[in-house]
């Protein structure tokens, strides 16, 4: 048995800058606590930051920890895989202690809500199938009517 904590800065890995908006890093928990079944992140989008959109070929599960954000569903349209029209559907506000299931294959994009202040979640990317590889697709968008291309 392990454990870990998801507080303090120990540990902290920065992420991929094209994915998000401005400066977020995280914590890598699934590591420190040995789990196989899934991934365990505690990401901190600093004010304002934002994942860009992006969709998952597994469920994904957030945990509000810390300040306000959201999280924003979007439809496609067309059938390019790399230049098409969206359309937000949804916007579900985050707040410390909400969870929140987002299926296999939903376009989203989640984090800070307030440019002058962060915002923090749990993040659980449940494998497709055992041993298997959790993918996310990230794609440069206006996050309003399209999409240009894969990132």
């Amino acid at each position: 048995m392990k454990k870990s904590n998801i507080h303090g800065t120990n540990d902290k890995r920065n992420v991929n800058p094209e994915w998000f908006t401005a400066k977020t890093w995280m914590k890598v928990l699934s590591e420190k606590i040995k789990s196989k079944d899934q991934d365990i992140y505690h990401v901190h989008f600093e004010k304002g930051s934002r994942t860009k959109l992006h969709q998952h070929n597994g469920n994904q599960v957030l945990i509000g920890v810390k300040g306000k954000g959201s999280l924003e569903i979007f439809k496609k349209y067309g059938t390019s895989k790399n230049n098409f029209k969206i359309k937000k559907i949804q916007k579900i506000g985050l707040n410390e202690g909400d969870i929140v299931h987002i299926p296999a294959k939903t376009l989203h994009t989640h984090g800070s809500i307030d440019k002058k202040k962060e915002f923090s979640h749990i993040a659980i990317n449940i494998l497709p199938k055992k041993k298997s590889t959790y993918k996310t697709e990230w794609y440069e968008s206006d996050f309003k009517t399209k999409v240009s291309k894969i990132i």
